[in-house]
């Protein structure tokens, strides 16, 4: 199965997590949470071009923001409309949501090092102010 043919169509877990450099047990948990459905043979998992291509985009979420619950529903609107417009529609309410959280986390951290600025010159003002008395 490791071939580094771009023509592979069935990766080992062993294949997928060189690749995506995690874990087999991170694998084995995206399969336990349904969002990945190998084939067995025997014990061997067998993984599909599909289920490479949703381990990328589960990573890719992650980097996002995105928890596994969003990743697994973009995956199944996908798989009930093929057309994705329903998952585009999603996506980018999403996308507006993960935005909006990370402008906030901007505006908070902006707020946090106005004030720790504003501290740190108070506590320089009194340290001069104890060294010119002394």
């Amino acid at each position: 199965m490791s071939s580094t043919n771009s023509a592979q169509t069935s990766y080992s877990i062993s294949d997928l997590s060189k690749e995506f450099d995690i874990t087999t047990r991170s694998i084995r948990f995206y399969e336990d949470q349904g969002l990945l459905k190998p084939k067995r043979r025997g014990q061997t998992r067998i993984y599909s071009l599909k289920d490479r291509v949703r381990l990328k985009l589960i990573l890719r979420g992650k980097r996002l923001g995105f928890s596994l619950a969003e990743t697994r529903r973009l995956f199944e609107l996908y798989d009930a409309d093929k057309t994705s417009v329903t998952q585009l529609n999603t996506m980018l309410a999403l996308i507006e949501e993960k935005k909006a959280a990370l402008q906030q986390q901007m505006d908070d951290i902006k707020v946090v090092l106005m004030e720790l600025t504003s501290a740190e010159a108070q506590c320089r003002g009194a340290l001069e102010g104890q060294s010119k008395s002394s």
